[in-house]
């Protein structure tokens, strides 16, 4: 299946296939005629992947790996030095190439590596998690995390080409296949009543697998949609912003550290809908249709946390723009809004546990 991203000059193909990653060096020849490839990938995804990927641009390509450790702390600002020493060392210019391979933490690094480094570097995207599958790898947003908060560093840079293989999550651990499960559900209820209706007549993922690949082309395919409307963020792309001002300040509550950032979305996707519903603003049920969803599929729905302390984090989160908020919000599943607010938004539930 293939997916053409159409931004005028940053166009860009995504392909999804089973065992595509066997393949990929044929691919990669037809986006690259450079001479070197830095493969920037992490100490559980690279054994399993990364040398197979190796062996078959080593024919073409100078090609050398840099291996980070895996997890959310890896995509810290005060990691970039060490990735741009490594690009040096590797004597990587401005014809040559970045390959994502990983999940969406390798994602977003590398690529905020590739916007920067000698003002751009050529970016491919491998993404080996469902969660950077359907979101994180497609789009061109690319950032890193400070201590104060979640990607407050970053840049749209749009790769030059994606490349996905649903084969690759039959080695991720189940918490990371429920994290992915975050985001898709988040796509059946911004702009997708169908979709939503596929994962809700299913009874676990192991049910949902064969039909896999589909929903990661459906998922891919609204955000490029959404994408190619507006690639900067400034109107309908909020919408993928659903769940994320709370699952955003509940991932740097606990430090990223306790709760993945689909399970925090997760966690945000209900609790938003259920004050919402409190305001008039969600038709009533709603929130229990995503509860039941979040359930069959492993995700949590609460983080035992007052919104009063929430709060605090979310005065510095990206979507607060001149002390207002842009909440994305339900009318019912499949339809979602943007709705201009403030933080008092969540300080009349202040002492609602969520």
């Amino acid at each position: 299946m293939k997916i053409d991203v159409n931004l005028g000059a940053n166009s860009y193909s995504i392909y999804i296939e089973n065992n595509l990653l066997s393949r990929a060096a044929e691919y990669i020849r037809t986006v690259f005629t450079g001479r070197r490839i830095l493969i920037i990938s992490d100490d559980q995804v690279y054994p399993l992947y990364g040398e197979k990927l190796s062996k078959q641009l080593a024919s073409d390509y100078e090609c050398r790996p840099l291996v980070l450790p895996h997890g959310e702390a890896t995509k810290d600002f005060q990691t970039l030095p060490g990735v741009y020493t490594a690009l040096l060392d590797a004597k990587i210019s401005r014809s040559d190439l970045i390959v994502a391979l990983g999940g969406g933490v390798i994602g977003d690094l590398a690529g905020f590596a590739a916007s920067s480094f000698l003002r751009g570097v050529k970016l491919i995207q491998i993404p080996t998690s469902l969660l950077a599958q359907v979101d994180s790898s497609v789009g061109g947003k690319v950032a890193v995390d400070l201590p104060q908060g979640k990607n407050l560093v970053g840049a749209f840079y749009q790769p030059s080409l994606v490349l996905i293989d649903p084969t690759v999550l039959d080695t991720l651990s189940s918490r990371f296949i429920h994290d992915g499960m975050g985001e898709v559900i988040k796509y059946g209820c911004i702009k997708d009543a169908g979709l939503f209706r596929t994962l809700e007549s299913h009874g676990s993922f192991e049910e949902l697998k064969e039909d896999l690949p589909a929903i990661i082309h459906r998922c891919v395919d609204i955000k490029r949609v959404v994408v190619e409307h507006d690639q900067f963020d400034t109107g309908e792309r909020m919408l993928l912003n659903f769940g994320h001002t709370l699952g955003h300040t509940i991932e740097q509550y606990y430090n990223y550290g306790r709760e993945s950032h689909g399970e925090a979305v997760a966690i945000g996707m209900y609790q938003i809908s259920k004050l919402a519903e409190k305001e008039c603003l969600t038709a009533e049920g709603t929130s229990e249709r995503i509860l039941q969803v979040l359930r069959t599929y492993g995700l949590p729905y609460e983080c035992g946390v007052s919104l009063s302390e929430l709060t605090k984090a979310i005065a510095l989160d990206k979507k607060n723009l001149n002390n207002r908020l842009n909440l994305i919000l339900l009318k019912e599943i499949g339809a979602s809004y943007i709705h201009p607010s403030t933080e008092e938004f969540f300080l009349k539930y202040g002492n609602t546990i969520i």
